[in-house]
């Protein structure tokens, strides 16, 4: 508490000043928490000061909330070009990443619980965003974007969360999910020095070499691949739900099995069903073998029976028996363009409810698959050739997309 109060002073994240009569001071409190390693050991104890942001008035304490972070597939596409290249990845944490973006709006805080000064009538008038500010992860991204082109980068139109830096024969790509930041590029002298101007702005913290990023460990194999896994990530998952001892299973869905809305005794705790179901869906950033059931028990978050949360159950079972698994990652050949594969399917009326037909697909760069899904199909389809022309239709704009970013 003390390290976290003495950065927020150094950081003059706030002034004291008499609280105006015309305003309200939102709440603050402290939020601990323990940072763990990918194999579960303890990293450190942290202690962050946040704001009770749920206190604040939409047009008067905050106006714009929105930020963007990486997607999934950008980052498994600049994961490609780096093993396909034999570029080094490299990860960079930023401290107190919120405490750096500056308030466009007048904010006015109660005093830090346990370090109030001796005139309690004083109130912190917020200079920086602070933690659970609603519009603080929209200010420090705009305050980070700001400072990279600055130094040269510019943001990619297809991922505003991608910044390409480009100089003669030298090529950097950083990706920002939040504080986390990925670099990579054809010159680790340029990273190097890019660091060194980043960490003259914010206090940055060089993790090295990517290995754990977002809950997903990445192993490097000696044929220059690598394997992406959310091992620590299922493993959490499985204790949670008191399945750490449950035998395991070869298949996430039975092929006979048909979810419905109808048909069965309502599940007793829908809380625990939609928290669960959320969670699988986090899994599937490096499992897309199991994209279509978790896509299925989706689909009955609202009043979800036992026989769905049986099938949940299912998908946690046949985690546990491929805690191992994963996405494998492998360059590709050396002096070749880069190949752009998509597959995609339909089937027809399968859903019992409404008759609507489910859609598939998958699409490769080069040898690696970086995007997938699997979802319902928004009408019905007259016939089975309606139902894959549609499906066709939707892997074609990701296509298009995929095509764009590179």
């Amino acid at each position: 508490m003390q390290l976290e109060y003495a950065a927020l002073l150094k950081n003059h994240t706030w002034d004291l000043v008499p609280l105006p009569s015309n305003r309200k001071a939102i709440g603050c409190k402290w939020v601990f928490r323990i940072k763990e390693n990918a194999d579960g050991s303890i990293n450190k104890y942290k202690a962050r000061l946040v704001a009770k942001g749920f206190h604040q008035v939409h047009g008067f304490d905050f106006h714009e909330t929105f930020y963007p972070v990486v997607k999934p597939i950008t980052i498994r596409l600049i994961i490609t070009l780096a093993l396909t290249n034999n570029w080094e990845l490299f990860q960079l944490d930023v401290n107190n990443a919120f405490l750096n973006g500056l308030l466009d709006e007048t904010v006015y805080m109660v005093q830090p619980p346990g370090f109030e000064v001796e005139d309690k009538s004083l109130v912190c008038k917020l200079n920086k965003a602070l933690y659970r500010l609603k519009q603080a992860p929209r200010q420090w991204f705009d305050r980070l974007k700001i400072t990279l082109i600055q130094f040269g980068f510019q943001a990619s139109k297809c991922d505003p969360s991608l910044f390409i830096y480009k100089r003669q024969a030298h090529t950097i790509f950083l990706l920002v999910y939040v504080d986390d930041i990925i670099l990579t590029g054809n010159s680790s002298s340029l990273i190097q020095q890019i660091t060194t101007q980043l960490h003259s702005a914010f206090s940055l913290k060089q993790l090295g070499q990517l290995d754990y990023f977002l809950g997903i460990e990445i192993k490097y194999l000696p044929d220059r691949s690598l394997l992406m896994t959310q091992s620590k990530y299922i493993r959490d998952l499985l204790h949670r739900t008191h399945m750490a001892e449950a035998h395991s299973i070869s298949s996430p869905m039975a092929s006979s099995c048909k979810l419905s809305k109808t048909g069965g005794d309502l599940f007793q705790d829908p809380t625990l069903y939609r928290s669960i179901v959320g969670a699988l869906q986090y899994a599937t950033l490096t499992r897309p073998k199991i994209a279509f059931v978790v896509n299925k028990v989706c689909q009955f978050m609202e009043n979800p029976l036992d026989t769905h949360w049986g099938a949940v159950k299912r998908i946690l079972r046949y985690l546990k028996g491929t805690l191992s698994h994963g996405l494998l990652m492998k360059p590709a050949a050396v002096g070749k363009p880069l190949s752009i594969t998509a597959m995609c399917d339909a089937d027809w009326a399968s859903d019992v409810d409404d008759k609507r037909s489910t859609s598939g697909s998958a699409i490769f760069l080069g040898p690696n698959l970086i995007s997938w899904w699997s979802r319902k199909q928004q009408v019905t389809a007259r016939s089975n050739t309606e139902a894959e022309y549609r499906s066709i239709a939707q892997t074609s704009a990701e296509l298009t997309w995929v095509q764009a970013l590179l």
